[in-house]
């Protein structure tokens, strides 16, 4: 990929592939197309080969925020999984607003790479299993990236977890 096309992966994405020697494709979307099922239907991608970050908050007991990264085709199981793994009674996708404060990243652009130190990053067992390049965001609404499914474990301080997500 030419040096223009990187530089459009906003920095902290770039930063963090770069120190985790994870090589990646920029592939352009339309922004109002860049949700997982609109993009998917659009481009003609397979559901299975997207992955989205999806941030949650607790709303009952200490605050607490993570990452979860699931393939497209899955969705998150926040009332078993999730919850369990926070040890509280409720969980819940953060707000949009909330999303793009936490992370620097719009929600329908939110990347695994370059997420703030601290923020816990779990991921689908799924995500990691597969042969296939996976896409998943750029850090915009703009591109998606192309990586191996093996860069996913490249995340400091990620968890695969099984089940995490159930089925479609």
């Amino acid at each position: 990929m030419d040096r223009v096309e990187q530089d459009i992966v906003p920095e902290a994405v770039r930063a963090a592939l770069e120190r985790l020697g994870v090589a990646f494709e920029r592939i352009a979307c339309d922004p109002a197309l860049s949700d997982t099922e609109d993009f998917a239907l659009h481009y003609r991608y397979p559901l299975e080969r997207i992955v989205n970050t999806i941030v949650v908050r607790s709303r009952t007991g200490p605050a607490q925020r993570a990452a979860c990264v699931l393939l497209g085709s899955t969705r998150l199981d926040v009332n078993g999984a999730v919850r369990s793994r926070m040890d509280v009674r409720k969980v819940s996708f953060a707000a949009a607003e909330d999303v793009e404060e936490l992370t620097g990243m719009p929600s329908g652009g939110v990347s695994p790479f370059g997420l703030p130190a601290g923020l816990p990053v779990w991921i689908d067992q799924r995500v990691v299993g597969g042969a296939e390049r996976l896409i998943v965001g750029s850090g915009e609404r703009a591109s998606k990236l192309l990586v191996a499914p093996g860069a996913f474990r490249a995340i400091p301080g990620a968890t695969v977890i099984p089940d995490l997500a159930g089925s479609g």
